[in-house]
């Protein structure tokens, strides 16, 4: 009985792992493989059980890489074509070996002193905790596969770690078992240490994720213009065409008008007509080509809604800031006063917004100001929205001003929401 037990022991812990390496590869994907697999792993046993009537258990556990391991990874090797993905496959086995002995001996620490307790523990809760893992954590594992080699490596630092670990202070010495210090305390400072590149990592994936938000809002932004501008160029042409279609019904009205020697009339009713071609022209707020667009975009969406904007700007065509940072600041900023606008004009409030901009010493200078129905939330000095999608643009236009070592600010005075930014 006491030879037997651990050696059952032995033999279940080695096709716990072995299975575990080969659905972490994803051998038993094909019938072919996995009929391979089962040939290699029956080879394995039949290697460990004969060497086990030639050695001792001790030296066998120090061999154990070499019989078991090393064979299984090359075998895998060679069944996908993925060496480190085979090498990374055993180690993530290997540590979840731990958890079946850690279990254990949770166990058997509640219970009363049983000869072979431990191995008899490990042999009934090999099955249930294989199920549990294939079910649950294989699925997790075997997407890693498709990971850049980079990423995988990541992943295998703490089971490379503790495979190390664990043959140094358990299999080759002594030194865990006898309560050495440095070694108690090694894998809790792993733990404490990969944590901390943990956060540092997720804060760094975290800031990615932030920037390419907003890379897609400023490209949904800029998509979101040019369609508003080929919409005014097709608006434009119309009118053209129907300028176009008119014009020799004017140029006979005015001719009959002159043969008539009624000028006075004539002038007025050009005068008619170039008002009225007056009104369809873009309005040029300023010098540069995208801001003017912006502005002119905003302000047709803005008198559809009932809303006023009064503009007064100043700015060169060339100007320090790029035109796709032009874009956000003016359109967020636009936009969010458009917004908080529409919510009073449905109430029956007339609403104007109010923007100035200028350049002075290579410095831009924008302010918008609106008025606001609600009181606005402010945390760290920045607006902040609990609905969903909302808060963003105010996120770029900071990131923005970052970007510039610039200043901005969001102030609600008298019941009027103003923004201020400084490039």
């Amino acid at each position: 009985m006491s030879y037997w037990v651990p050696l059952l022991d032995g033999v279940a812990v080695s096709i716990f792992g072995i299975i575990l390496t080969a659905s972490f590869c994803d051998v038993f994907c094909t019938r072919k493989k996995g009929f391979a697999f089962c040939g290699c792993v029956a080879g394995l046993l039949l290697l460990q059980g004969a060497l086990s009537f030639v050695w001792d258990v001790d030296f066998l556990r120090k061999i154990y890489p070499l019989i078991t391991h090393f064979p299984l990874i090359l075998f895998l090797f060679v069944l996908t074509k993925k060496y480190l993905w085979s090498v990374i496959s055993v180690l993530f086995a290997y540590l979840c070996c731990q958890l079946r002995r850690w279990i254990a001996l949770l166990i058997v620490s509640f219970m009363p002193d049983i000869p072979l307790a431990q191995n008899i523990v490990q042999l009934i809760i090999t099955v249930p905790l294989l199920i549990i893992l294939l079910h649950f954590i294989t699925p997790s594992v075997k997407k890693l596969i498709q990971q850049p080699k980079k990423q995988q490596l990541q992943f295998a630092v703490i089971p490379a770690i503790y495979y190390v670990f664990d043959y140094l202070s358990v299999v080759y010495t002594d030194v865990l078992i006898s309560g050495n210090l440095l070694a108690v305390e090694f894998m809790p400072f792993v733990c404490c240490f990969a944590y901390l590149v943990f956060i540092m990592h997720q804060s760094n994936q975290h800031q990615e994720r932030l920037n390419l938000e907003r890379q897609q809002e400023i490209l949904a932004l800029q998509i979101n213009q040019s369609i508003r501008e080929i919409d005014a160029l097709r608006e434009s042409q119309m009118l053209a065409r129907h300028y176009r279609h008119d014009l020799r019904h004017h140029l006979q009205y005015l001719s009959a008008c002159m043969e008539n020697n009624r000028i006075e009339q004539a002038q007025g009713y050009i005068a008619d007509i170039c008002k009225e071609i007056e009104l369809q022209k873009v309005q040029r707020y300023c010098e540069n080509e995208s801001v003017n667009l912006i502005l002119s975009a905003f302000v047709g969406r803005a008198h559809k809604y009932g809303i006023d904007i009064k503009i007064q700007g100043e700015l060169l065509s060339a100007v320090e800031v790029s035109d796709t940072d032009l874009c956000v600041l003016f359109s967020n900023g636009l936009e969010n006063a458009l917004h908080a606008c529409q919510k009073l004009t449905d109430e029956g409030v007339s609403c104007t917004i109010d923007v100035k901009f200028y350049e002075r010493d290579k410095k831009l200078f924008l302010q918008i100001i609106n008025p606001c129905s609600e009181d606005v939330e402010f945390e760290n000095g920045i607006p902040i929205s609990k609905q969903q999608n909302h808060g963003i643009g105010v996120q770029s236009i900071c990131a923005i001003v970052q970007r510039y070592s610039g200043l901005c600010s969001f102030v609600v005075q008298d019941k009027q929401f103003i923004l201020r930014v400084s490039l």
